[in-house]
């Protein structure tokens, strides 16, 4: 394309169409792949645009490789529960729709397997790059000047100098946090394990909406566990119980395993979710409406993450210019089960 200055413009990318057409970029993405689940008109939409700023999927994405780096936390993860499994699901669905090929690279000693993937970069058949639940620094450094697209997933670069495709969790956190408050819930307790910077976003999400409230001593309402486990979740908040008492009404946690942990320690210490306190999730995995009671929970549209993360990168095959990075957050929203209710009356503030 040709600027009015004569000179070239950029790329127009899949992204621009979404914009255009005011739809999410994996729905601009399904559109003109021609995949289910797409309303004609939007379909159409999406197709008028790309021919309007002549855009056309690049012919040499069929048959490319791309490589998924994936950390040693998204495969424990893996093993333990479905976010993992639910992000690759989408991923996968997405590169077969586009006929690529996804060559996963499992990531254990840091700037060693860097090397290994290095070795990629001269193989004519990798597109790209897709790093999963990856947060360390060293590693992110080395991969800033790989000549390839690379694209985070589920994870972010904090100087932006790498693309990346997260679930919105700062908001989502404070949504969830609003939404017990509109119960009537004032100390609300989060359960977290520190550690990734996702988790740390939902951290900071669960501070702003208990600050605006002008919530006082937040941090003793803070728990921390060692590992995602239920089991150290319930031991670890039936410990808070017996030395302090119950002293909140509510319990949101950053991951689903440690909801079920939180419901559980309630039980054996004696009360009950939601009459006593109310216990609330993130994530929204499907066992979620199995727990007893079942689970509210903030949804996070994990199957989206992979797709939208391949999307992302492919927009940049073939491009004469890497272009900015960009950080895609994906909207989320509450769902509601039996987990949780409207605090009782002089319980609010814990007294």
């Amino acid at each position: 394309m040709i600027g009015k200055r004569g000179k070239p413009s950029r790329k127009v990318r899949l992204e621009d169409i979404a914009a255009r057409c005011g739809v999410s970029l994996s729905t601009a993405s399904r559109a003109l792949a021609g995949e289910k689940g797409v309303r004609p008109e939007i379909r159409a939409q999406v197709a008028e645009m790309a021919k309007a700023l002549n855009y056309s999927v690049p012919s040499a994405i069929a048959g490319k490789k791309i490589i998924l780096a994936a950390s040693s936390v998204a495969m424990i993860d893996y093993v333990r529960n479905q976010f993992t499994a639910q992000v690759l699901e989408g991923l996968h669905q997405r590169a077969e729709t586009l006929g690529v090929r996804i060559v996963t690279q499992p990531m254990s000693s840091g700037t060693h397997d860097i090397a290994v993937l290095q070795e990629a970069l001269d193989d004519d058949d990798v597109a790209g790059f897709l790093f999963l639940t990856l947060d360390d620094e060293d590693v992110l450094a080395l991969t800033r000047d790989f000549g390839k697209p690379v694209v985070l997933v589920n994870g972010d670069d904090p100087l932006m100098r790498l693309s990346s495709v997260t679930p919105c969790n700062r908001s989502a956190a404070r949504m969830a946090t609003e939404y017990l408050q509109r119960l009537g819930h004032e100390r609300i307790l989060f359960l977290m394990r520190r550690g990734r910077r996702t988790i740390e976003r939902r951290f900071e999400g669960w501070r702003d909406a208990m600050l605006s409230r002008n919530a006082v001593d937040i941090d003793q309402l803070v728990m921390e566990v060692g590992d995602w486990l239920p089991e150290l979740a319930a031991e670890t908040l039936g410990k808070r119980i017996a030395e302090r008492g119950l002293d909140f009404t509510a319990v949101l946690t950053a991951g689903e395993s440690l909801a079920a942990g939180a419901i559980l320690g309630l039980q054996k210490a004696g009360y009950s979710v939601p009459q006593d306190v109310s216990v609330m999730g993130m994530d929204d995995l499907p066992q979620a409406a199995f727990y007893n009671p079942p689970l509210t929970s903030i949804h996070i549209p994990m199957r989206d993450i992979g797709a939208t993360a391949l999307d992302l990168l492919l927009d940049n095959v073939g491009s004469l210019t890497a272009g900015r990075a960009r950080r895609i957050e994906l909207a989320c929203h509450i769902v509601e089960r039996q987990s949780t209710a409207a605090a009782r009356p002089g319980e609010a503030r814990g007294v």
